[in-house]
């Protein structure tokens, strides 16, 4: 957090910035420099996530919207937050004494009524029961963890 603007509840703790600090990308090389701090520019993407605002409605004393917003669709095209997401999770699965990466994951399958049917009723043929057609399966997956495909060791 710079010195010259207030802390909001959803900056990152000086914990939090210092393990997130090396995973983030260099500035280029030949650039120009960047006009705001790094950490202002991420704790104005995460007070919008934390929030649900829009870009254009972030405190005046964090950096511009426009630059988190670009800042963080710039990330989400070249997998920077997946990578730091995969980094921050090794990290903490090895503080708790397990593996890097998870071993199994698991899948949940639910039936849910729909409805509708296919289709608008006026151009269906009548049907005997309308209550039985409108029950629809439905597969739903929750993975807790990823599925790596070389088995671990």
């Amino acid at each position: 957090m710079s010195a010259q603007r207030q802390a909001y509840t959803s900056d990152l703790t000086a914990e939090a910035w210092q393990i997130l600090q090396p995973l983030l990308p260099p500035a280029k090389p030949g650039g120009r420099p960047w006009k705001y701090a790094m950490r202002d520019v991420i704790d104005g993407i995460h007070d919008v996530l934390r929030s649900g605002c829009a870009w254009r409605l972030m405190p005046h004393d964090l950096p511009h919207g426009q630059t988190a917003d670009q800042t963080f669709r710039a990330w989400c095209r070249h997998g920077t937050w997946q990578r730091i997401h995969d980094q921050l999770r090794a990290l903490l699965r090895t503080r708790m004494g397990r593996h890097q990466q998870p071993s199994t994951a698991i899948i949940e399958a639910q039936t849910v009524k729909t409805t509708e049917t296919g289709g608008p009723m006026v151009m269906m043929p009548p049907k005997n029961s309308t209550a039985a057609s409108a029950i629809s399966s439905l597969r739903r997956r929750v993975s807790c963890g990823v599925c790596s495909s070389t088995p671990r060791t």
